[in-house]
């Protein structure tokens, strides 16, 4: 006899689906990064907000860390002063690193903790400043190939991860919060920088030994060269990926970062199309997934 499809038996067959994988990751911790189209459309951010609580529902340990850089860049453009980019990266005076704080740890992060908390959950704001969280060093990028050896270019508060204390984030999930956090990182001479978020889920991951890192992205995953979705790929593939220039471009910043963090003990790293409805509970909790996995070593 045919089975007859019905609201409820596709209910009930997405929930046999999703059991194995609530049982296999309850109690690990899951870093997912927030940005992209995820973070300025209504519906999507209401989903991804849903997606996360629901993630502390089931057992999981959601941490949430998050970009902005569309949002400051707004801001910079009320206040006439104008955005500069070198290598991709947003050139930040002292100034500019003002407008970075007062969006990044201020208005983008209260919203998603608002929005997290509308949909159920006891979400709490973090900047890296705050507990010693993120351990940040200036960015140095080298000279150019066609200048001189000692011209260094200067970026201004931009960083990089110098070290990771999660005990402020350990503290906040044993008390079944949900940290969001603001990639802003303080260096030993005490300035704050600004970093990329991506870099900064990255090395959150793998100082918490998460069990996955998760990228929103606006793209389906990695393409190869006739646009078909990659994935199921090992740290041998991604590298080969590299080499022969099939991941290029805006892509390799963020396969990089999830190859590092695989290479350093996170079990699984997944790049998805944030703008999917529900794009995090798909990737987590069905066979198909919306993106691409790059498998750890264990």
């Amino acid at each position: 006899m045919t089975e007859q499809q019905t609201p409820a038996t596709q209910v009930a067959r997405v929930l046999t689906e999703a059991l194995p994988y609530i049982k296999r990751f309850h109690g690990k911790t899951i870093v997912v990064k927030f940005g992209g189209n995820a973070m300025v459309d209504e519906e999507l951010k209401r989903s991804f907000a849903r997606d996360i609580v629901l993630m502390k529902l089931v057992g999981f340990n959601p941490v949430v860390v998050h970009g902005g850089g569309p949002q400051i860049g707004k801001l910079l453009e009320r206040i006439g002063k104008e955005s500069r980019f070198v290598e991709g990266m947003r050139v930040t005076d002292a100034e500019t690193m003002d407008v970075v704080e007062m969006v990044l740890g201020g208005l983008v992060n209260k919203e998603i903790v608002q929005l997290i908390n509308s949909q159920g959950g006891r979400a709490v704001g973090l900047s890296g400043k705050d507990g010693g969280l993120i351990r940040a060093r200036k960015l140095v990028l080298p000279p150019k190939e066609d200048a001189e050896a000692s011209e260094i270019i200067d970026i201004g508060h931009v960083g990089e991860v110098a070290g990771v204390d999660p005990a402020v984030v350990n503290m906040l999930d044993q008390g079944e919060f949900i940290p969001v956090i603001a990639p802003i990182g303080v260096g030993d001479d005490g300035r704050s920088y600004n970093i990329n978020a991506d870099l900064v889920a990255g090395k959150v991951a793998e100082v918490l030994k998460a069990e996955k890192l998760i990228l929103l992205t606006n793209t389906p995953g990695l393409l190869d060269r006739d646009q078909r979705l990659l994935t199921g790929l090992d740290a041998a593939r991604v590298q080969d990926l590299i080499a022969d220039g099939t991941i290029h471009g805006g892509m390799l910043p963020k396969i990089r970062c999830a190859l590092e963090a695989v290479q350093h003990g996170v079990r699984s790293a997944h790049i998805i199309d944030g703008r999917v409805t529900h794009a995090v509970l798909l990737e987590l909790f069905t066979d198909q997934g919306v993106g691409t996995l790059i498998r750890g070593q264990g």
